[in-house]
């Protein structure tokens, strides 16, 4: 499954609509759930047939396309079956008992309820939440896939954005060209890694200073005032860096990762939570 990621570009009004229906989502979601706490014997199936009760009791709930109010019904049986798994798994601790969701930032959608335009650059919403026409931005053709590929799309806010995510049933293949060379790394503190050949890759200077910043802004947001507008201004700074910082260490890792399976057949890790690897690094090879 492979997840592609374009920017939507939209009025506010849209915008306005999308949070609606983003807080309709959280709203099914946690009435699932509040189902399956008051009753016993509640299965997946259930909470899928409740999803065609609430759309009658609330017309906001209506509006909804009906497989998105399952998929919001899906996510309280993911957390259920989570916390059924820990159980009978006998993980020590908590086992994860399913909360009420208060920061849900997204949609999804299955089969129906959008629809591409013939151009690839636009997507329409065909439900009753008033979206209409939005307008992608992004560097892959999601057209070049067949619509029957495309299983999930998803409708999400980000902290600088609001982006449509597509879930594409497909498989990317890589060919290795063998280089009859092998590397062990050992991940540390202090730097980003360091390979068994001594070479020591240091963590990336811009991601440095963004932490930094990172820190600052949790700092300026613990000194403003509950429920005030300072507040609600540093929320979304701090919002932003860390998704900058998010982003910043996943293009290094990604980078790094490509750089050494590419000039290395096989890859050895150890792992800073094993403590018997301190002392003798397990040898293993990574799968591509």
């Amino acid at each position: 499954m492979l997840i592609y990621e374009d920017k939507l570009d939209g009025s506010k009004a849209q915008f306005a609509a999308i949070e609606e229906a983003i807080r309709t989502t959280q709203f099914i979601r946690n009435t699932c759930l509040r189902l399956w706490m008051d009753a016993r014997g509640i299965s997946r199936n259930d909470l899928q047939r409740y999803c065609a009760v609430l759309a009658k009791q609330f017309p906001f709930a209506l509006s909804l396309n009906s497989q998105a109010r399952q998929a919001a019904a899906d996510r309280a049986w993911a957390a259920i079956s989570r916390f059924y798994e820990n159980c009978r798994l006998k993980i020590p601790g908590k086992k994860g008992y399913p909360q009420f969701q208060h920061d849900c930032r997204s949609v999804e959608y299955k089969q129906t309820g959008w629809k591409l335009d013939p151009d690839g650059v636009h997507i329409r919403f065909t439900d009753g939440c008033g979206i209409g026409r939005l307008r992608l931005i992004g560097s892959r053709d999601i057209m070049a896939f067949p619509l029957s590929q495309i299983k999930r799309v998803r409708r999400l806010r980000r902290a600088d954005r609001y982006s449509c995510q597509f879930a594409v049933s497909a498989t990317r293949r890589v060919e290795h060209q063998p280089t009859g060379k092998q590397v062990g790394i050992d991940l540390e503190l202090s730097a980003f890694f360091t390979d068994s050949e001594g070479h020591t890759v240091a963590p990336p200077q811009d991601l440095r200073k963004a932490e930094q910043r990172l820190k600052r802004l949790h700092r300026r947001l613990s000194k403003t005032q509950k429920r005030s507008r300072n507040r609600r201004k540093a929320r979304q700074a701090l919002s932003k860096a860390s998704l900058k910082v998010q982003r910043q260490r996943e293009d290094v890792a990604r980078k790094q990762a490509n750089a050494l399976v590419s000039s290395h057949d096989p890859l050895c890790l150890r792992s800073l939570a094993d403590p018997s690897s301190r002392q003798e690094p397990p040898s293993g090879q990574e799968h591509r």
